[in-house]
């Protein structure tokens, strides 16, 4: 059998390798590190956690517990390793971050079938299975190649700014309303009104809130072409109601007046269970984004499914160029998995590159690829990164990714667990084609 090729030894292509050898499959893997540092890391170490050390929640009745479990069932190295190493960290899955890496360096490099090379890869490797893992900080010849390759435009984006997410069934719809500018259109939009006093009073805690700090990888200049909403609240106080937060055209439907201020909440996926704060660009902590933003009428229980964001990050635009499996169109033999598709976070590197691997393997053993179904955490992150989207952004697992329950269930946690149940339902069907080509694993 030929071998596959992996680029990256982060969670995603560690865990896409060992999925890859856990079914028989040759891997070469190619890590630049401890050759060539990277901007965000401090050690040669694989799956190297450059933030926090939290995976985040690990309740079944969260999104990021799902998806944990879900990885669980479907032999995850990175869930291995991270359970092996946990520390206490109340509701959520934290690890020893030292620890952590070691694991998974060990087990990778001691696979007999995975070879791992140490270098910088200049180009995308040929083969007939070759899965690209490179980061967020893909750059250099790698990202011009892989811009050559795909050749549609500038498929490899370097993203500025998105706007906070919030759940919709967080709103609270007796304050806010729905609405289009002028009544044109079909009232997409939700309007949060505010008075002046409400006004004033955000203003005032918005140009006071506290920044995130600028790292050195990041991009300094992406304030000059995308001004985030705090920047605005601190260059006078009717900036805002002159920009993003303009009630012009917004009359409250309720009392048939005009708002001294409006923001504005626009669907961001077609079952239009999240909404994303039109036009605020943010780069506030994310804590501060959360008692800021709350003070908003209709948002003051608002559950913040994607907090803003303004940082250099190199992503696909996947939609139109990978497929639900991270596989690129009309380019069978190739794949791409991590933050590099769309997918943010550390649990969602590791699902991609456990769904691409898993795929990988099939396609070279003959085998149909393995679809998770979109009511799984691992079918809605697919289907987020290759669904078409015109404003296509990196995201976290959330539950608004998933077709909601048939019937209304009451109660966040129990309709959020209600969800994960369906899920794991739903997976339990797949069980005998992702196991289907798992070898003896003795050698672990």
């Amino acid at each position: 059998m030929n071998k596959a090729v992996v680029v990256g030894a982060g969670l995603a292509g560690s865990e896409a390798a060992w999925q890859l050898a856990r079914r028989g499959v040759p891997v070469t893997l190619y890590e630049m590190r401890p050759q060539h540092a990277s901007p965000a890391h401090h050690t040669g170490g694989f799956a190297e956690l450059v933030c926090s050390n939290s995976l985040r929640g690990a309740a079944l009745s969260t999104a990021p517990g799902l998806l944990k479990e879900e990885l669980r069932r479907t032999g995850s190295l990175i869930m291995q390793c991270a359970d092996a190493c946990a520390v206490p960290a109340g509701g959520a899955l934290a690890v020893d971050r030292q620890r952590f890496s070691e694991l998974v360096t060990q087990a990778v490099r001691r696979h007999p079938l995975i070879d791992v090379v140490c270098e910088r890869v200049q180009a995308v490797p040929e083969g007939r299975a070759v899965i690209i893992a490179s980061g967020p900080l893909t750059d250099g010849a790698l990202a011009q190649d892989i811009t050559r390759l795909l050749g549609r435009g500038e498929p490899l984006h370097f993203y500025d700014a998105a706007a906070p997410i919030v759940s919709f069934d967080s709103i609270d719809m007796e304050k806010a309303y729905f609405a289009s500018r002028y009544d044109k259109g079909d009232a997409d939009y939700i309007n949060c009104p505010m008075d002046k006093e409400q006004y004033r009073h955000f203003v005032s805690e918005l140009a006071a809130a506290e920044e995130a700090p600028v790292h050195g990888f990041e991009d300094k200049k992406v304030f000059e072409g995308c001004m985030p909403v705090e920047v605005m609240a601190r260059r006078g106080e009717d900036t805002l109601r002159y920009g993003p937060m303009k009630p012009v055209g917004l009359r409250d439907p309720r009392t048939g007046l005009r708002p001294y201020a409006v923001v504005q909440l626009r669907a961001d996926n077609a079952q239009k269970t999240m909404f994303n704060m039109v036009g605020f660009q943010t780069h506030l902590r994310f804590p501060e984004q959360k008692r800021v933003f709350s003070l908003i009428p209709g948002l003051e229980k608002a559950e913040f499914l994607r907090y803003g964001v303004m940082h250099r990050n190199s992503f696909l635009r996947s939609p139109g160029l990978l497929d639900r499996f991270y596989r690129v169109i009309g380019r069978e033999w190739l794949w791409f998995a991590g933050q590099i598709t769309g997918v943010e976070g550390y649990i969602e590197s590791a699902a991609s590159g456990l769904c691409a691997g898993v795929n990988a393997a099939r396609s070279l053993h003959g085998r149909a690829p393995v679809a998770f179904p979109p009511e799984t955490a691992l079918g809605a992150l697919s289907l987020h990164i290759s669904t078409e989207n015109g404003d296509f952004q990196p995201m976290n697992i959330n539950f608004g990714l998933l077709p909601p329950m048939p019937e209304r269930i009451r109660g966040k946690r129990e309709r959020y667990t209600a969800l994960a149940q369906r899920a794991l339902d739903c997976l339990e069907t797949l069980r005998p084609l992702y196991q289907e080509d798992l070898q003896s694993e003795n050698h672990s």
